[in-house]
């Protein structure tokens, strides 16, 4: 959905404008925050005009490039990040700072930005400029990651509690390890593409000095994050193993069973054939209780393999 929203200061007050022609009635130090969602080429250009700003293309907000990812001129900010959905794929957003304004420029509705919005006017004081609103949005991102990470560990919690035994083997439950690593890898992504940008904020000279106490919680944060992120992989990687370690049990005892069935019916095979090979003079052609000898020479030796088995305890 497409959308503006001007966030300015009047008379101690935070308001906020859905309307472009605003930026021409306020006062550009009473200015807070511009979010665009999705806006036209007409509105960027306009606010860039009005600005002096530069608004990057899509291919150049995904340049993966650090050069490309943190920008810093004598008066301006430019940090390209990456914000993830629920559904795990990521969203880039580009971030400008310009004389204590915040520029955000996005294409996706995101809850970190609706929450931060949520912050500012409960507590409008906290916020004296964009500086301010771009370090809680930070900050609320690497909280939902947070979320992110809980919610992933309990589904891998929850697959692990159905592999107990070579039962419960399944096709999906590969399938279900193979995607959960993917999304781990996406968060992963995600949190260091955050860790980039708070360092390079925390070297930024244009940023306020009594910010840089919360930057460095939020890298303290990420930091912790990768631990669970470890341990996420670490159990994956055993989930994987511990299926594959099962399949193989499996697969081991059906050999095993094709193998006894084989050992124990070459005696008979053995007996079967050398009473069928056509020579002239066999003495038991002519006996009377030849054939029921032969069957109990099978039924004997097959018997007798069987009892080696299980006194081998192969069986």
């Amino acid at each position: 959905m497409s959308e503006l929203r001007l966030f300015y200061h009047e008379a101690g007050r935070l308001k906020i404008s859905k309307s472009i022609d605003t930026l021409k009635k306020v006062d550009l130090k009473d200015l807070l925050w511009i979010d665009l969602n999705d806006v036209s080429d007409e509105i960027e250009t306009e606010l860039e005009q009005f600005l002096k700003i530069y608004i990057q293309e899509d291919e150049e907000i995904e340049e993966i490039e650090m050069s490309s990812r943190f920008i810093q001129t004598d008066d301006s900010v430019v940090v390209n990040a990456s914000f993830m959905l629920d559904n795990y794929s990521l969203e880039p957003v580009s971030l400008i700072l310009k004389n204590g304004i915040l520029i955000s420029v996005r294409d996706a509705e995101l809850k970190s930005f609706n929450e931060t919005i949520k912050k500012i006017y409960a507590n409008t004081k906290n916020f004296p400029s964009g500086y301010h609103v771009l370090v809680t949005l930070l900050e609320t991102r690497v909280e939902y990651d947070a979320d992110m990470i809980e919610d992933i560990t309990d589904q891998i919690t929850s697959l692990s509690k159905t592999l107990n035994t070579e039962d419960d083997l399944d096709q999906d439950i590969l399938i279900r390890i193979k995607d959960m690593q993917e999304k781990v890898m996406i968060i992963r992504q995600n949190i260091m593409d955050k860790q980039r940008v708070v360092s390079n904020l925390l070297k930024c000279t244009l940023f306020p000095n009594d910010l840089t106490q919360r930057l460095t919680m939020v890298i303290k944060d990420i930091n912790s994050l990768f631990e669970y992120i470890r341990f996420g992989f670490d159990r994956l990687d055993y989930l994987q193993d511990t299926f594959l370690g099962l399949v193989n049990l499996q697969q081991n005892k059906i050999i095993k069973i094709f193998t006894v069935v084989s050992v124990i019916f070459m005696p008979p095979t053995l007996i079967a054939s050398m009473y069928g090979m056509n020579f002239k003079f066999m003495p038991e052609l002519e006996w009377k209780f030849g054939y029921l000898f032969s069957i109990g020479l099978m039924v004997l030796f097959s018997g007798a393999v069987l009892y080696y088995f299980r006194r081998k305890k192969w069986l």
